[in-house]
């Protein structure tokens, strides 16, 4: 008899979760549920109930789970889930779709002819959005996906952006999972924490649901259940349904657990181990199959928990008929089950029975049909397609062929690594590389390190890609070319580089060049040429740019030449670097070559850096950071972790120069603490140079010094970070100490290592700060300010600002007072988003025009003044008030300014810097305006509006304004104490 509860137990509360969620999704307003828990406890009855309602309301249902058959799959269950809507009659309308068409090629393989390589996963999970959207427009669509603890990095990128952007649309996404540690419990946890998923924990049945649901499969009630049967089960179970029924089932089958007269009765002793019970009864219903059915359980445990028919049939050349009669058998034995939604793959009921068949053949069988299942799925799918590479490379594993094992994932890995799925490739491509190893085959193994070596770099794995070089070791006087080796040292150079260790990577690279010389070979002397410009730029030494640029213009010599996509990509890339200082133009046609090379070759991760170069080159030019943030979201999707902190470092400086020194100081830590704990040394100087600018820019000299004694310890002399420590941290912190001579010596310095040891770093302070002080002291002329004006650094915008103060002060000396009052103006609207800058030069050119006779220099003064003082920074406040006396200007005593908040508002805690902003509310203005006539940030702004609401208690801005009006808060007049709202 088989034994199946006939209805869930204990779920009540999960089930109207459920429920709620399809109902609001038909509603038009999706999300997500996620349904964790241990094997055993449910999820799959309960995804089966949702499934049963969906459908009975008419939603379109699609199903995908991760693979349990080899290594995980990129995008496996997502490519599961969207194939039954190309096996029906009815075509989908894909006209919609217009640029995603060829996006959702990656997922479906009827669209993969007009995949374009490599595409951004944001753009693949906005695809599937919309594709969920159009198929469910009328009832809404459920996406279920299972299994998902299994899932690879690539297919939870694309999950993310899914759960975060289902809201406005009739989409569920239902995902179960294990309480495994791992990416998807964290999205699950995450997902529940920002309120747009559900996070529903199915923990094991009380004692009390164990009884019932007892009860419930032996078709009686819980009080006519036996105590020690009971007793019995609620230990071994340990409350997981599936566990009951199957120890039901062994109780029952074994004659331990009988019905008489009605009443169920234990007739054997029950205190033997359960799971040798359990295990027996499993054994007792495969035997009761036949010989023929127990073999083909067999060969079917040999595939893995879910197995194919095909594949199955194909192994034990049964007929049709034979086939499903012995399955249909299995099925109603409780073994096995139909694995929905795919027609022609099943699935083992419990691991257990797994376990229990594969331990009872010997090691021989065992590989014997780890072999046949293997030459079954190849001769089926000779393309190896998907999945079926690692299918067929984990099953010759098992079968004992590793060198063909290992071939097989290495191919695998590579296709991983071209879908820029850079997690799974390494996890592919290290297997590959280990099978090989055991298999002697070196000529294949070089190969895989080849790829393996610059994967491990780009996801972080450095101690692992470190230790690989004692694979190189092995392979020298193996048989391997001097080409081939010589590949393998700039690989290794390559990771040294990523790390920082420079010396590393200049020994790697000069024992590749002597390989070569010893067997020429153009294109790996190219590839070494390129690897050697990356180290060259971070080897102390003169000219170092100028020879970084020789060596990439070379290589982009040899890989036209030759057709080498990858070096193409990396040389135009690092000449896109090199040269946008001396023409920027330039510099952005090379950086689109190298992007375009990597999309056309579908090198995601070159792809990646050309993304990285062009938005740092649109942030030096523009001051926008739109295309870094895009390119840093993608980064992280990719697993591209070295570059993700690269970028991080890069957004965070922004933020330090646009005075959001707050959330700077959080990001820069967190950033920090993660690129020591990878030893990313060149990403670890430049986060400590901004932490260390963001105390100097605070006028904190203490932290600025504990940043720099920390930059010290990490290889700094010599560095391409080193000026940029004097010029955009020493050399500020000395301005707003009033201490300007100090100021111009820590740019001295700058300039100095800048010129011993060249850097690509354009904040130094050459190319704005300096030529404002030396024009200010009068050291530079009209000569020295046309020359440092006409090289691209001065059109970065923070240098541009001190580049036209310094034209307006050589104006003014020239008795052009009306065009300097113009070039001030223009300064401002330059530096309008950099309060530092700001008013430090209006602080300069404030002194300088009242000298000379022009301009507002007391307008000027007055706003630096009150821009300090509120900024804590004592010295340049108390300066231009000393300089506005001398003009003969009164100057207001600064007091706190809280005596001037309402004391109904003071009790609540709102601040002065509040208070300002709440007076200025009446007339509704934007944070813009606010900051504006504040001379804040609009960031400030929007902190000091936040504040003040959840101060006040008012629902929203609106209502806030209209508090500051009713109170009579408007600069315009007096302050009233708040009394009642009118009604």
């Amino acid at each position: 008899m088989p034994i199946i509860a006939p209805r869930v137990v204990g779920r009540d509360p999960e089930i109207a979760v459920i429920g709620g969620a399809l109902e609001t999704a038909r509603d038009g307003r999706g999300g997500t549920v996620f349904l964790t828990g241990e094997s055993g406890t449910g999820k799959s009855r309960l995804v089966a109930e949702a499934t049963g309602s969906a459908l009975g309301s008419g939603m379109r249902v699609l199903r995908g789970r991760t693979s349990t058959i080899g290594p995980m799959v990129p995008f496996r269950p997502l490519t599961e889930a969207l194939m039954p809507l190309f096996r029906g009659a009815e075509p989908l309308d894909d006209s919609r779709f217009g640029p995603y068409r060829p996006v959702l090629g990656r997922l479906i393989p009827d669209w993969a002819a007009d995949a374009q390589g490599p595409t951004s996963l944001v753009a693949l999970g906005e695809a599937v959005l919309r594709l969920l959207a159009q198929i469910g427009h009328d009832h809404g669509t459920v996406l279920i996906l299972e299994d998902l603890h299994a899932a690879d990095t690539e297919t939870l990128a694309v999950v993310e952006y899914l759960v975060d952007n289902l809201e406005q649309l009739p989409v569920l996404l239902l995902i179960t999972c294990r309480d495994d540690p791992g990416g998807t419990l964290d999205l699950a946890h995450s997902a529940a924490r920002r309120q747009t998923g559900a996070l529903l924990h199915l923990a094991s049945l009380d004692r009390g649901a164990t009884a019932t649901m007892t009860a419930d499969c032996l078709g009686t009630t819980p009080d006519a259940v036996p105590a020690e049967a009971l007793d019995r089960l609620w230990e071994a179970s340990g409350g997981s349904p599936l566990l009951v029924e199957e120890l039901l089932q062994s109780m029952v089958g074994s004659g331990a657990l009988v019905r008489t007269g009605g009443t169920w009765q234990v007739v054997h002793d029950l205190r033997h181990a359960f799971a040798e019970l359990l295990a027996r009864g499993i054994g007792h219903r495969v035997e009761r199959l036949g010989p023929q059915g127990h073999a083909l359980l067999s060969a079917a445990a040999v595939l893995g928990p879910r197995f194919p028919l095909s594949v199955l049939q194909r192994m034990t050349a049964l007929d049709d008929r034979t086939l499903l009669s012995h399955l249909h058998a299995a099925v109603t034995a409780q073994i096995v089950v139909a694995d929905d939604p795919n027609p022609d793959w099943y699935a083992f009921r419990h691991p257990l029975t797994v376990t229990t068949l594969l331990s009872r053949l010997t090691p021989a069988s065992r590989a014997a049909l780890a072999t046949s299942a293997a030459d079954a799925a190849h001769g089926l799918h000779p393309e190896l397609e998907g999945e079926w590479c690692t299918t067929v490379a984990a099953l010759r594993a098992d079968g004992g062929r590793p060198g063909e094992a290992g071939r097989l994932f290495a191919v695998a890995g590579d296709r991983a690594l071209r879908d820029g799925a850079v997690g799974s490739a390494v996890a592919l491509l290290t297997r590959a590389e280990r099978l090989l190893a055991t298999a002697g085959e070196t000529a294949a193994r070089a190969g895989v390190l080849e790829e393996l070596l610059p994967a491990l770099a780009e996801s972080g794995e450095f101690t692992q890609a470190l230790a690989l070089a004692d694979s190189l070791r092995e392979l020298v006087g193996a048989g391997l070319s001097a080409p081939r080796l010589a590949a393998l040292r700039i690989r290794l150079a390559k990771v040294a580089h990523t790390i920082g260790r420079w010396e590393d990577g200049n020994a790697q690279i000069e024992q590749a060049r002597s390989l070569l010389a010893t067997e020429p070979d153009e294109a790996v002397g190219a590839a070494a040429d390129v690897a050697a410009a990356h180290l060259v730029l971070d080897t102390p030494g003169p000219d170092r740019t100028e020879r970084a640029i020789a060596l990439a213009a070379a290589a982009v010599d040899v890989a036209r030449r030759r057709d080498l996509p990858t070096v193409a990509c990396e040389a135009w890339e690092l000449l896109g670097t090199l040269t946008r200082e001396r023409a920027p133009e330039q510099a952005l046609e090379y950086l689109e070559l190298s992007l375009h090379t990597a999309q056309r070759n579908r090198l995601p991760l070159h792809r990646m850096y050309a993304m990285v170069r062009i938005g740092g080159h649109r942030w030096l030019g523009e001051g926008t950071t739109g295309a870094l943030t895009e390119a840093r979201d993608e980064a992280q999707r990719l697993g591209a972790v070295p570059l993700v902190h690269t970028i991080e470092g890069i957004l965070v400086l922004d933020d330090v120069l646009r005075g959001a020194t707050d959330g700077a100081e959080r990001r820069a830590e967190e950033c920090l603490a993660v690129a020591q704990r990878l030893r990313l040394a060149p990403v670890v100087r430049y986060l400590l140079v901004i932490r260390a600018t963001l105390g100097a820019h605070r006028g904190d000299r203490p932290a600025m010094e504990r940043a720099l004694e920390t930059f010290e310890r990490w290889d700094s002399a010599g560095s391409q970070e080193e000026p940029l420590a004097h010029g955009l941290a020493r050399a500020f912190c000395a301005l707003l100490e009033e201490d300007r001579p100090r100021a111009v010596d820590e740019l001295r310095t700058a300039h100095r290592l800048s010129s011993q040891n060249a850097t690509t770093f354009q904040l130094v302070g050459d190319h704005g700060l300096g030529l404002l002080l030396d024009v200010l002291d009068g050291t530079a002329d009209r000569g020295r300010y046309e020359e440092v004006a006409a090289g691209s650094p001065s059109r970065v915008p923070w240098n541009r600002h001190f580049v036209v103060l310094a034209d307006a002060v050589l104006l003014g000396r020239e008795g052009r007072g009306d065009e300097a009052e113009q070039r001030v103006a223009e300064a401002r609207r330059i530096a309008a988003d950099y309060p530092l800058a700001l008013h430090l030069g209006l602080r300069w050119v404030g002194e300088e025009a009242h000298g000379a006779g022009w301009g507002d220099p007391a307008g000027w003064l007055r706003q630096a003044q009150q821009h300090f003082h509120a900024a804590g920074v004592p010295a340049v406040a108390g300066a231009c008030r000393g300089l506005l006396r001398q003009m003969g200007l009164t100057i207001p005593q600064h007091r706190d300014g809280s005596e001037l908040i309402p004391g109904p508002l003071r009790s609540l805690g709102v601040t002065v810097r509040e208070y300002e902003v709440f007076r200025l509310l009446p007339d509704r203005p934007g944070n813009k305006e606010i900051a504006g006539r504040l001379y804040i940030s609009p960031r400030t702004v929007e902190k000091h509006i936040a504040s003040l609401v959840a101060k006040t208690g008012e629902p929203n801005r609106a209502a806030l304004c209209a508090l500051s009006d009713r109170l009579g808060a408007g600069a315009r007049g007096p302050v009233a104490p708040p009394g009642p709202a009118p009604h």
